[in-house]
């Protein structure tokens, strides 16, 4: 008669999501201790990538998020086929990840301040960005113009997107078209650039913020360490593309660790964003000491009704398709 042992000898009867190896010091660390340190080794502080969503949640006052343009979604308009189809690629990675694309964006509060914050989702086919991740950032920068209040990305990409071709190129354009309107009107504009932030979305809006922030260690590059050396015909240091880098040669304002990431970016909205006066010259808005609610902040920088197409539902891709161009 076998002996039945009071516990599970079989590796395969615990849960496979328990632990999680640190890449950086390659210590096991319990996923729910690691959950609550914000996806960032207790031990080396490496920080792992982490969903557009979660990154929202880390970031804007609680239940301030109200989301735009949710159920736009890519189109295969070249008929792409590599090792799988497109349209195959996208469901595998909309059941994954619960996104319709690579990138969420809306509108929040952060400290009272009403913000236009659009983030990137790396899970999503490596956050690559296509006509609808293109779109979600040219409209969270207009969102930002037309309102007048800072504009934040959080990038977190591979590049341009293979499988829409010269569709994906053309958001390069589209994208910085709207981020220049955005600078030369004069609103605030907070780049954050975490672990990866690579390729096109690299050669665009990621590195022309008001203030560029990074998460440390961070990736941060155009191309490969290859295709890089090949180009220039000279061997490149270590570490070059990583956050402390461009830190150090300036491309990079500041290096905050996660933890420290809402905090940082609300004190930097006290200094950009100035206050609105009154007739008498006295400030019109409430201290950032006493931050107003969401709505009202909200429904202070909309103005109430408007009539703007984008608003009403009725801009090309409104209805479940991206813009091709």
């Amino acid at each position: 008669m076998p002996v039945r042992l009071p516990f599970r000898p079989r590796r395969d009867a615990y849960p496979p999501d328990l632990w999680t190896k640190c890449p950086g010091c390659a210590e096991m660390l319990f996923n729910k201790q690691l959950d609550k340190s914000l996806r960032v080794c207790p031990h080396c502080s490496h920080h792992f990538r982490i969903p557009a969503r979660t990154r929202i949640e880390h970031l804007v006052d609680s239940g301030s998020f109200v989301e735009r343009d949710a159920d736009l979604q890519p189109v295969d308009a070249l008929g792409f086929v590599d090792l799988k189809s497109y349209p195959d690629r996208l469901v595998a990675a909309q059941l994954s990840t619960g996104l319709r694309d690579a990138a969420v964006w809306g509108l929040a509060a952060m400290g009272g301040r009403p913000v236009s914050l659009c983030v990137m989702d790396f899970g999503f086919i490596g956050g690559s960005m296509g006509s609808v991740v293109g779109e979600k950032v040219a409209r969270a920068g207009e969102a930002a113009l037309a309102e007048r209040m800072p504009l934040i990305i959080v990038s977190s990409s591979g590049g341009a997107r293979m499988q829409e071709g010269t569709y994906s190129l053309m958001q390069l354009v589209k994208t910085m078209g709207v981020v220049e309107r955005v600078k030369a009107a004069r609103v605030p504009f907070i780049s954050v650039l975490t672990d990866p932030t690579t390729g096109g979305v690299f050669a665009s809006f990621a590195v022309v913020g008001d203030v560029n922030i990074a998460e440390p260690n961070a990736l941060i590059r155009f191309a490969g360490d290859r295709v890089s050396a090949g180009t220039i015909g000279e061997e490149l240091p270590a570490g070059y593309q990583r956050a402390e880098f461009w830190f150090s040669h300036g491309f990079v304002d500041r290096i905050v660790a996660r933890a420290h990431l809402r905090e940082e970016i609300i004190s930097l909205l006290g200094f950009l964003v100035a206050p609105s006066l009154d007739g008498a010259g006295e400030p019109a808005t409430a201290p950032a000491s006493r931050p107003r609610s969401f709505l009202s902040a909200l429904t202070g920088a909309l103005g109430g009704e408007t009539n703007d197409d984008s608003r009403n539902g009725e801009t090309e891709g409104s209805r479940g398709e991206a813009p091709r161009g």
